[in-house]
């Protein structure tokens, strides 16, 4: 049973360039769609704005 349908949504920040990265909207113009879970974004994905590695990414909240 996944339990991740029942957590709310998470939102992540690039340490490197302050990029957010909100698992309910995705980067749809990455190929990443909207309710994708930072853990299902594959890693060796890097970010768009900089090229920081996944692992550079904090989560934060707002």
């Amino acid at each position: 049973m996944n339990t991740a349908l029942n957590q709310p949504y998470l939102t992540w920040i690039c340490l490197t360039c302050g990029l957010i990265y909100d698992e309910a909207a995705g980067l749809p113009d990455e190929g990443i769609p909207p309710g994708t879970r930072w853990e299902d974004v594959a890693i060796n994905w890097t970010c768009p704005e900089c090229g920081a590695r996944k692992e550079d990414f904090e989560r934060v909240d707002f």
